[in-house]
């Protein structure tokens, strides 16, 4: 909990407990939605509001500590690696969402073959597939 507190803190965030509590359920459930964080919340804080969660999520997403994702067709979901421009497997049959590494060096995604004069800072990467779970059900 304190370095959750440090972290807020070094993102010149306030520390409230809402906010630890957040940080605290999205690093133990990564790639979890929002009704998901809520539930791991209110094992801790019960009467913390959708409301409050909702803010801490935006807040600690924009200073950077969390990182929020919406694979096509799924609801939004945090994380707590950031700063890494990694890339996502989903499952298409349970949904189910992993991280990937780059495949070469540092973000090689940055470089596009013609970024149209954009200042690339970052890019997402979504493979598409079967979990080892789903594809033995599926091949059985």
């Amino acid at each position: 909990m304190s370095d959750f507190q440090e972290m807020l803190r070094g993102a010149a965030l306030r520390v409230t407990r809402p906010r630890v509590a957040v940080l605290t359920a999205v690093y133990a459930h990564p790639h979890a939605d929002t009704d998901s964080i809520i539930r791991a919340v209110r094992q801790d804080l019960p009467k913390v509001s959708h409301q409050a969660v909702y803010d801490s999520l935006h807040t600690l997403t924009a200073a950077g500590l969390l990182r929020r994702i919406q694979p096509s067709g799924s609801v939004a979901r945090y994380e707590s690696r950031v700063g890494d421009n990694h890339h996502h497997v989903v499952c298409r049959s349970c949904g189910a969402v992993a991280d990937v590494d780059c495949a070469v060096g540092e973000a090689p995604c940055l470089t596009a073959s013609d970024d149209q004069s954009f200042s690339i800072d970052e890019a997402e990467v979504t493979y598409w597939g079967l979990c080892p779970g789903c594809s033995t059900t599926s091949s059985s």
